[in-house]
């Protein structure tokens, strides 16, 4: 059997005080969008509590299968990474299992990617019950297929009986992959009861007839600072990559003496984990089924343009890319760049500049969610007969009922319905007295 491994495959990440990061982009390619990520992986460290004492974007002709990068520039890596003694280094797109393994053979200390940070600070900063399975979930998932590398010095095969038995390693590596296949299935049920009482309680909110909005946007935009300042929520606020990771809700009446829902949800992210997108989506839910989306943007960041599609690109996946939305642009005191703003009303329909620190721009913003709220529902008139009391039935449980009377076999209605209702009701519309 082999000695016990090296120290640092033994560690946690938890432990670890120091990191260098590395990106590659292809020679010729875009060194200040990889200088762009390699930022972003920065400040993802910060929010997880390493510090970073190097970063590297590194020109490659091409990715190199066993080792990502190649020999020359691994080689230069390694010494550079052993000089300023940092304890792990991060890749900044995914590596493989097979990769991993290698390149922590020539670091001699651990090796990780974007996705694993990502999961390890979403794990961090997680506080309800969901969020904490949805998590640990996506941890199982990750470290699957990796079980191999943690288990390399057991790897031998023992002679004897005339043929080969299983070494001690393969022992184990089949032991935990049993246990981490029930663990699976044991962190999907309880999702699954977790999902269906919010369900439940989103059934209810939906017949209360007040209409929701989710506030949805990059990560740091200010989707918390927005809902502090309008509702007094009281929710962390910090300058940090997720600072947010569980949905609050909070009631707001608006000008008009409409009540309203207001929803801050997790911040989106460029690169983000595939597995973390179906991890999280019953945590972002709250974004699918909503009335109406507020897109938060920080104008300020120089990329904010770029900020914006990959929000987008988020909700299209969810499949909420239909839902009415309103784009804020957030941090308009601090855009130094006013052409940014005409961009964003071209490409935007439904565009208000806004400041959620200074409370600026919140006139306009509160008369565009009243007009929001105004087209989502529609006040009608009805007499419809009670041979299609199915109707009424669901127009009483989706929409909101101000008078109603029965007219011989007739039911007459007056009633604020949704707007994606109105064509089923058309045959009934009706002009009389109720």
């Amino acid at each position: 059997m082999d000695p016990k491994p090296p120290a640092y495959q033994e560690m946690s990440l938890k432990s670890l005080r120091t990191a260098c990061l590395v990106g590659a982009y292809l020679s010729g390619g875009n060194k200040d969008l990889c200088d762009e990520y390699l930022e972003e992986l920065r400040r993802l460290c910060d929010t997880f509590g390493l510090e970073v004492v190097g970063s590297f974007a590194c020109p490659i002709k091409k990715l190199e299968a066993g080792t990502y990068l190649g020999k020359g520039k691994l080689e230069e890596l390694q010494k550079t990474v052993s000089d300023l003694k940092a304890d792990v280094v991060i890749f900044d797109d995914e590596i493989s299992p097979h990769q991993q393994k290698n390149l922590e053979a020539i670091f001699q200390r651990p090796v990780i990617d974007r996705t694993e940070l990502i999961i390890e600070v979403f794990a961090q900063r997680a506080q309800t019950k969901e969020a904490r399975l949805q998590i640990e979930l996506a941890k199982v998932r990750y470290q699957f297929p990796r079980l191999k590398r943690l288990w390399t010095h057991l790897s031998r095969q023992v002679a004897g009986g005339g043929g080969y038995l299983k070494g001690e390693g393969e022992k184990q590596i089949e032991i935990d992959r049993r246990l981490l296949r029930k663990r699976i299935e044991q962190l999907k049920k309880e999702i699954e009861e977790v999902v269906a009482q919010r369900k439940t309680q989103r059934v209810a909110r939906q017949r209360s007839g007040i209409p929701t909005f989710a506030i949805v946007g990059y990560t740091n935009a200010g989707k918390s600072t927005l809902l502090n300042t309008l509702t007094q929520a009281g929710v962390l606020v910090e300058d940090k990559l997720f600072a947010t990771l569980d949905t609050t809700t909070r009631k707001f009446i608006l000008p008009n003496r409409q009540e309203v829902l207001l929803v801050d949800t997790v911040g989106f992210i460029r690169k983000i984990p595939h597995t973390l997108v179906a991890a999280f989506k019953s945590t972002l839910e709250e974004a699918i089924h909503t009335d109406i989306l507020l897109h938060l943007v920080d104008v300020s960041h120089p990329l904010a343009e770029e900020h914006a599609s990959a929000t987008c690109e988020v909700l299209k996946e969810l499949k909420a890319d239909s839902h009415p939305m309103i784009t804020v642009l957030n941090k308009v005191d601090a855009c130094s760049n006013s052409a940014i703003l005409s961009k964003f009303r071209v490409k935007y329909p439904k565009t208000v500049a806004i400041s959620a620190l200074h409370k600026t721009g919140f006139d306009a913003l509160l008369e565009m969610m009243m007009e929001a709220v105004a087209q989502m529902r529609k006040k009608v008139k009805l007499r419809i007969p009670q041979s299609h009391y199915v109707l009424v039935s669901e127009l009483m449980r989706e929409g909101k009922v101000l008078s109603s009377a029965y007219e011989e076999n007739d039911v007459l209605l007056e009633v604020e319905i949704p707007a994606k209702m109105e064509h089923r009701v058309l045959p009934f519309i009706w002009e009389g007295n109720i």
